[in-house]
Order: C-alpha cells, then structure tokens, then sequence
C-alpha cells in the first residue's frame, strides 16, 4: 500500500511538470507578468525547486497531514476539499447500493432462469447499458426527468432529490456488469460437484442455493464492487462535472483547468489511499466468505 501510494504520487509529480501551461499565471493574475512577482510566487510555493525537492516536501508534509495551500483560494487543500469528499462519498455509496441491489438481483434472476425470457431480457438490457457512455447516461436522465417531466433538479444542489440522477448515472453501468457477472458465476458454481452432492443429499433448495450457491458465487463480485467503490470515492470526474456535483471529480476538473497543481496532487492522493485500502479489505473479506482461504 505504502508502495503503490508513493509510486503514484511520484509517477504525478512528475507529469505535472511536462504538461502545458504555468500555475504561476493563475497564482498572480495581471501580476503574473512582472519577474520578480513570479519569483516571489515561485519562491512562496517552492515552484522554484527541483522535482525531487518539491516531492520529498510533499511526503514530509502528507506524513503531517498537510496536503499544502490552495493556489487559488489561498486556503489549506483539506479545509477546501473536505466538504466535496463528503458530497462524493454520499454519491458512491448511493450508487453501490443501487449497483448491489439491481445488479445481483438481476443477475440472480437470469441464472436460475437461464435460457428463460427473464434471462433473455437481462442479457439485453445489460448489454444495451454497457454499450453507452455514463455522459450519455447522464444527459438522457436530465433530458427525461429534469427538463420533460420535472422530477428532479436539472443542477444539483447537495439534496437528496438532485442526487438521484448523478446516482443512477453512475450505477447503471456497474450494475450492468454485476449482473452479468453473477450469472457467470451462478452458472459456474450450479455445475460444480459440490452443488450436486448438497442436492442428492436431499438438502432444501434454498439451503443449497444461499449456503453453497451464493456465498461462492459473490466473491468475484465482491472483487468488483470493491474496486469500483474506490473508484467512485475517488471522484466521478464526468458525472459529478455533468449534473455539477460539488464533489472530489468536478474539483478535480476545476483544478485542471486552473493550473491549480496541490488540488490536484490532493485529490490523486487521496483517491489512490481509499482505492488500495479498499483492495486490502476486499482481500480480508474473501476469508469470509470461502472458508478456504485462511490468512497465515
């Protein structure tokens, strides 16, 4: 975690110095066209030291806790990006909890009916959601429900109401692979001699399906939703920047935009922190769930 943590950062740090464009300008404004105030700015936010310099005063700092000042607020990056980190983790787990509970139940539904018309209608429907871009999702949505039908807000305002689309935008294409995923694997594990054994044993089918069937089944699953809540806690860049979500995504797009380089810095760190974490929990779950798999 350590590892993958720092190399990330470093592996930013570094590309941040190739891209076009000077933050400096966005620093001093008018200003910004007299040397000695670009030097004074330079020197104030250590833009005037060498790349390793600049990265070692950053880990020093990030030990501390401190993520470095804002170029254009002049405010610390933890004072301006905790409000968004609350609006986006409200939106991913709003979003997960739609991808679990549509897409395993529809994946659940087509294994046990496969080759069914139910079966045939989630393989369809899944298909047609993956084939589509979540910005496309998103723009259908607010064209539907916001501009013809009126029943949510075209721009969201930090509501319950205005964060259904955002939601929906970023859960459809999740819940579509789920779901396909979850077949796959039902169908893998109904064929598996373990699961023909429970039943001439004579065992409930319901037991064989929740004890044998679905506890194997969902680790794959496990695996993916873990890695795709990391991303969304990360920051939905063109969702949250579509229906103008105050989250870590559409700061992460303003700062872009701005030269603005420790909000930036800011949110990758803190998107690669909650994404390796969750990988070691969803690591730690798969002892769980399969009683095969011990740590030792």
């Amino acid at each position: 975690m350590v590892v993958v943590l720092f190399g990330a950062t470093l592996i930013l740090f570094a590309c941040l110095f190739v891209l076009p464009g000077d933050p400096v300008g966005s620093l001093g404004g008018d200003k910004a066209r007299d040397p000695a105030v670009v030097e004074q700015l330079r020197e104030r936010y250590g833009l005037d030291k060498p790349l390793a310099v600049q990265y070692g005063n950053y880990v020093t700092n990030l030990v501390k806790g401190d993520l470095g000042e804002d170029y254009t607020q002049r405010r610390q990056v933890t004072e301006v990006l905790g409000p968004k980190l609350g609006n986006t983790a409200k939106l991913a787990v709003a979003a997960i909890i739609i991808d679990v509970v549509i897409g395993v139940l529809a994946g659940l539904v087509a294994a046990l009916f496969r080759y069914s018309f139910w079966d045939v209608l989630v393989t369809l429907l899944t298909t047609f959601a993956i084939g589509f871009p979540s910005f496309v999702i998103g723009m259908v949505l607010q064209s539907t429900f916001s501009v013809n039908l009126g029943w949510f807000p075209l721009i969201s305002d930090g509501s319950f109401n205005s964060m259904i689309m955002p939601a929906f935008t970023l859960a459809i294409i999740d819940a579509a692979l789920v779901a396909r995923l979850m077949r796959g694997t039902m169908l893998e594990v109904l064929r598996a001699d373990y699961v023909k054994t429970a039943i001439a044993k004579g065992l409930p089918r319901r037991t064989v399906l929740l004890k044998h069937v679905m506890r194997n089944s969902i680790i794959p699953v496990v695996t993916y939703i873990g890695i795709s809540f990391g991303g969304l806690l990360g920051g939905a860049l063109i969702t949250e920047a579509i229906f103008n979500w105050d989250g870590m995504g559409y700061a992460l797009v303003t700062a872009i935009q701005q030269g603005n380089n420790p909000i930036i810095v800011g949110v990758v760190t803190y998107g690669v922190a909650v994404f390796v974490v969750l990988n070691l929990l969803v690591d730690l779950l798969y002892a769980v769930l399969d009683p095969r798999i011990r740590l030792s």
